[in-house]
């Protein structure tokens, strides 16, 4: 019988320090070591909107949890009153974790926050997370890339700064050069882009994914077509935080939404065809 290794060692957090951190798409499980281990030891937590408070509750005894979410249309802390306040606290000696939603990296404003850091002469450690457009699409049952179908997937904000459509976006290039988007923050704004992609030349009837609450007790998954995408939505009354998956990935989800088979859905063997040789169109 072999012996179970023990933990490794892993970096700790030190006074004077930030640590930017993805806490995942929801799920506590999704936690990564690091993550864990900055929640146990840091002084002050500066955390995000979509941070789970069963993560939070994992922050050490008589640490301060401090809120600095952003909400499109809610009144939201400013981002440089963010980034003063992560120096603020690292100056006094704290042992600093910034944690946000997914990874800090992709849609998140942590390399602005690192930038702030940098020029404040703070250091600072990044602890990547794992990513709604890759977790909350594994709970979903549909995977962000497939070899029959897609070598290429695209990451793609709903909006931009402002709070509209990026206008600055190639849509015509996304449409023909990338078989499966998924779209952040984008239900405001889901007509609008769907209309793009089909005027770009993507199918009406291409199928499309929204997931709400990714990887929580509250998680929604809404499967449509482009054509139908935001009317059905609407419909349904789902909410932010959502993720829209648009391409033939999301047709894989009748046979692995694995979550949907624990509650007694029954799965479909190769629902696009690919082993049989008879592709679903």
């Amino acid at each position: 019988m072999s012996k179970r290794s023990e933990m490794p060692e892993l970096p700790r957090l030190q006074p004077g320090w930030v640590w930017l951190a993805g806490a995942g798409p929801g799920d506590p499980g999704l936690l990564t070591l690091l993550a864990a281990q900055a929640l146990g030891e840091a002084d002050a937590v500066v955390y995000d909107a979509l941070v789970d408070e069963r993560i939070l509750a994992l922050a050490r005894p008589g640490a301060a949890l401090e809120f600095a979410g952003k909400r499109g249309g809610k009144p939201s802390a400013k981002q440089r009153d963010i980034s003063a306040r992560l120096i603020e606290l690292a100056r006094a000696g704290k042992r600093v974790l910034r944690l946000k939603g997914g990874d800090p990296f992709v849609f998140g404003r942590g390399a602005e926050e690192a930038l702030a850091l940098v020029d404040a002469g703070v250091p600072f450690r990044v602890v990547p997370g794992i990513t709604a457009g890759v977790g909350g699409l594994a709970y979903a049952g549909i995977p962000a890339t497939w070899r029959e179908t897609n070598s290429v997937v695209s990451f793609i904000t709903g909006h931009n700064s402002d709070g509209v459509v990026p206008d600055g976006l190639d849509w015509p290039a996304i449409a023909r050069g990338s078989p499966v988007l998924v779209l952040y923050m984008a239900l405001k704004h889901l007509d609008a882009i769907c209309a793009r992609l089909q005027a770009a030349g993507r199918p009406a009837d291409e199928p499309v994914a929204v997931i709400q609450a990714a990887t929580t007790a509250a998680q929604r998954v809404l499967e449509t077509t482009l054509a139908r995408a935001a009317a059905e939505v609407a419909a349904a009354g789902l909410m932010p935080p959502a993720l829209v998956v648009v391409g033939p990935v999301v047709l894989l989800r009748q046979a692995l939404d694995w979550l949907g088979a624990a509650e007694g859905r029954l799965l479909v063997p190769d629902p696009l065809g690919t082993r049989s040789g008879t592709r679903a169109g």
